[in-house]
């Protein structure tokens, strides 16, 4: 036997039991216990959920004993017996996780009707047509929620009914045509199932039960936690309660209200409802609900009773509540309360508000916004209305928030010349790699077949704040036939799609978009969030233009500049490629002296860009074979371009291919092999340093050189000292002198396990979390996608390890390193630039093991600012 508690009645609860009794049976019991008129009732455990899962998918009898004690108390307590007898007890079932969850179970309400208890609820409210309607109801919501047969079929039932007789709405039916729909739906239930519709009431609760725990656990929800970073432990709470009826009649009804505008933020209760209803109809848009001011006039006493409950519960949770309410025969009950969702900009302004008003105090206003809604505040949205009316036709992963609709573009190239022409275009590609840069910045959106949420498209969109959905399978590419295949359905470049990077949703046609607003509570809630905050935010980016979108947005400097983003225009690859497949020593420092001035330039734009903040520049990373072309038509045009023949390029396209590029001859390594690269690029970033100090000696430039993939200290001390060695000859041709940092990037686990060596060397690490997840888990990012799916589905992985930072494994390492780390060098500056740097839990952890800053795309910046103050809150330092 059991002894532990797995069933609360909604009295012995109180808002601090959130994690066993779910947000919804936690905020029941505070109401209940605030004298507030909730119809009463009891909350089965989120611990009763994991038995469930734990004992095979059962609930287990000392679960049902509890419900059934639960059960004796409700009726005890209501003058009521649970579906039978002379006053029959009706409940709803509701489903209630910690927090709010779409995806999982709707409600089921008049569960404990049957063919007996529907005549005695006729008989008792002298209202047939009621408890007709109730049952109608009930059959429908059970075999739907429950059974899984689908809503549409009873839905074409009643269409049909009412169509025959000329009706209008849903309260025209009499009595007797809710009899004979009953008696259809219930027809229609054992066609679908095979067996006749469960009437004994003790059968139906505990299916509802079921019905809830199993829906934690469905597709829906399961994408949900993951995105949301909800852990499958936490289960979800089922709340079993007294019916109240707002279709008993014209002094019955039902609502939803907001305690202030969702959309907007503004203070005024917003409330709809519907008399003569039950709460799906308001939801429904069936019928058109009235405003609450109308219900003063109806039944002002009720009215007031409604405002002054609205008001209690916010300055009780000191925030924004969203309620849903029932008024039965004159009389009003509140059947829950939350903390109501609302839009990025009603957000920020009810959290500045909250605290102009001395509801909060700044520390607590700033736990009060999700660090991903700043996300909207940044890009396009769909025009909501247009939107409802698009069909989905495929989805993938939401890799880069924002909107975005053109035709098909089926190459980097074609993008750009369409997009040239004034052609709006939405980028199609199995996968993107670093030459499809300039078509990414022309086409309106990406989308590709593979890849996950670091994927190379998705992290350049995101850099970019464009959109991106990666990873859509459901996406067919035939390029040479320049059409896409969705669903059996063919589009080509005449087609719009269009692309929700919030959401993975793929449309196929154009969906009109509106660009977002700032507001100046924006403003007013950074400033909060960086008066709290101890954690640097700094950005990724490699342009000018990405510097200054970032500066706009509050980074403090660069954590990353990857160079290698700078060989790729037309005027710079042919030099580049010069280098690559030059022969002898000679012949690369003539390539590389036609790099050197576009590097310094490119440096000066960074500097300038950033002023005084710190400005962090990663040497080449890459493997050089992705700097040339590989199929044999494009080797054999560039041959002739560069004046060698097809035989030659083809053996160095050969020579540099490589069986696993990401563990191969790349990053520091290619400057041990060529150490004339790493003195081309110490020339320009140092050259380049020295004229912006000439001009601006107030902001103290200090560039700081990233030497990649270091996993030994020798190869970082040999590195290290061309840099030192070019740095200083520099500076004597220019007679000037200037500060400069030399650290590396922790990217491979053995330099993590050595950072007490390796910090001997660097003056600052950076933790290049995208490679180091790779290293541990011992799979590509790229290819990971294909079979993650699988991991999730059987419970293996919770969350992408490259979206959200393995705090275990991956975790581990970082904490070390920094510890090594600062027992060597205790002054060591550490970041992380993975594209981690912008996930809010990732930036909590890196807060928590002490690192100095994080580095995120320009658009994630807000999005980390937030996250770090939030850490500060919840964890000072």
């Amino acid at each position: 036997m059991d002894n532990k508690k797995y069933v609360y009645l909604f009295n012995e609860g109180s808002e601090d039991m959130r994690n066993l009794l779910g947000g919804k049976g936690a905020n029941l019991a505070q109401m209940t216990r605030l004298g507030i008129p909730v119809p009463f009732g009891f909350t089965v455990t989120t611990e009763a959920c994991n038995k469930y899962y734990e004992d095979g998918k059962v609930i287990s009898k000392d679960v049902k004993a509890q419900v059934d004690a639960a059960l004796e108390t409700l009726e005890k307590k209501t003058g009521k017996t649970f579906g039978k007898g002379p006053n029959p007890l009706l409940v709803s079932v509701r489903s209630g996780a910690r927090v709010s969850m779409p995806g999982m179970m709707d409600t089921i309400l008049n569960l404990g009707l049957n063919e007996e208890t529907v005549e005695v609820m006729a008989k008792l409210t002298n209202n047939p047509r009621f408890a007709y309607d109730s049952y109608r109801r009930f059959i429908q919501m059970f075999a739907d929620v429950v059974m899984g047969v689908e809503k549409k079929l009873f839905e074409g039932l009643l269409d049909e009914v009412k169509e025959a007789n000329g009706y209008k709405f849903d309260t025209d039916l009499t009595a007797d045509d809710l009899k004979g729909l009953v008696v259809k739906f219930k027809e229609l239930y054992k066609k679908e199932k095979g067996e006749d519709f469960p009437t004994d009431p003790a059968v139906q609760l505990v299916e509802a039960i079921t019905a809830v725990f199993r829906s934690w656990d469905n597709p829906r929800a399961d994408v949900y936690r993951r995105l949301n970073d909800i852990p499958s432990s936490w289960g979800t709470a089922v709340n079993v309660q007294e019916m109240v009826f707002g279709n008993k009649g014209n002094t019955s009804g039902t609502g939803v209200a907001f305690s202030r505008n969702p959309s907007t933020g503004e203070k005024g209760i917003f409330a709809e409802y519907l008399m003569n209803a039950q709460g799906e109809d308001v939801v429904a848009g069936i019928r058109t609900p009235e405003d609450i001011s109308s219900l003063e006039k109806r039944n002002p006493a009720v009215y007031k009773q409604f405002i002054d409950i609205v008001n209690n519960l916010e300055t009780h949770y000191k925030d924004m509540q969203d309620m849903e309410f029932t008024i039965e025969d004159g009389k009003l009950f509140f059947l829950q309360t939350r903390n109501g969702k609302r839009t990025a900009q009603a957000a920020l302004k009810i959290a500045v508000d909250l605290v102009e008003e001395g509801l909060l105090t700044k520390e607590q206003a700033i736990l009060k916004v999700e660090p991903k809604q700043l996300d909207t505040l940044l890009h396009p949205t769909f025009d909501q209305a247009a939107l409802k009316k698009a069909d989905v036709i495929a989805k993938g992963l939401p890799a880069s928030p924002g909107a975005a609709a053109g035709k098909i573009a089926f190459s980097a190239e074609e993008a750009k010349e369409r997009h040239a022409n004034g052609e709006k275009v939405v980028l199609v590609r199995l996968e993107t790699s670093p030459e499809d840069i300039e078509g990414m910045i022309a086409a309106e959106g990406i989308l590709t077949v593979r890849g996950g949420m670091t994927s190379h498209a998705a992290v350049v969109a995101r850099g970019m704040g464009a959109c991106c959905v990666a990873g859509c399978g459901d996406v067919k590419v035939h390029e040479e036939e320049r059409y896409i295949e969705v669903g059996g359905k063919k589009y080509t470049d005449k087609d719009y799609l269009s692309l929700d990077g919030n959401t993975g949703n793929v449309y196929g046609e154009a969906v009109s978009t509106v660009e977002p607003e700032i507001s100046g509570y924006f403003g007013t809630f950074m400033g909060w969030a960086d008066e709290i905050r101890k954690l640097k935010v700094r950005t990724n980016a490699d342009t000018p233009r990405d510097a200054h979108t970032a500066v706009k947005y509050g980074a403090e400097g660069i954590g990353l500049c990857r160079t290698e983003h700078m060989f790729f225009g037309e005027d710079r690859i042919p030099a580049m490629r010069e280098m690559i497949v030059a022969k002898t020593e000679e012949q690369r420092r003539k390539g590389l002296a036609k790099l050197l001035p576009m590097q310094r330039e490119d440096f000066i734009g960074l500097y300038e860009a950033m002023e005084y903040r710190p400005v962090t520049i990663r040497f080449l990373d890459p493997p050089l074979h992705e700097f040339l072309p590989h199929a044999d038509e494009d080797i054999a045009a560039l041959a002739k371009e560069m004046g060698l023949t097809f035989e030659d390029l083809k053996a160095t396209v050969e020579s540099l291919h490589e069986f696993n590029p990401m563990m191969g001859h790349r990053g520091c390594r290619l400057a041990v092999s060529y150490p004339e690269i790493a003195e081309m690029q110490t020339r320009a970033v140092i050259e380049a340093a020295l004229e912006v100090s000439g001009k601006h000696p107030e902001w103290n430039v200090i560039p700081e050189i990233m030497i990649p993939l270091v996993g030994e200290i020798k190869e970082l001390k040999y590195v290290k000292d061309v840099v030192v060695k070019t740095a200083k000859a520099v500076m004597a041709e220019k007679g000037k002198e200037i500060e400069f940092k030399v650290g590396t990037m922790i990217e491979i686990p053995r330099a993590a396990l050595t950072a007490d060596e390796i910090a001997k060397e660097a003056e600052f690490f950076s933790f290049g979390t995208n490679d180091l997840t790779q290293m541990t888990f011992g799979f590509s990012r790229d290819d990971a996608g294909a079979f993650l799916g699988d991991y999730y589905d059987k419970k293996i992985y919770e969350s992408d390890p490259f979206a959200k930072l393995d705090q275990t494994g991956v975790g581990k390492l970082v904490k070390m390193a920094a510890e090594l780390g600062k027992s060597t060098r205790p002054d060591i500056k550490l970041g992380i630039c993975g594209e981690h740097g912008g996930d809010p839990s990732s930036v909590e952890f890196c807060h928590s093991v002490g690192l100095n800053y994080v580095s995120c795309s320009p658009y994630r910046v807000p999005l980390a600012r937030l996250a770090a103050a939030q850490a500060q809150v919840k964890n000072p330092r």
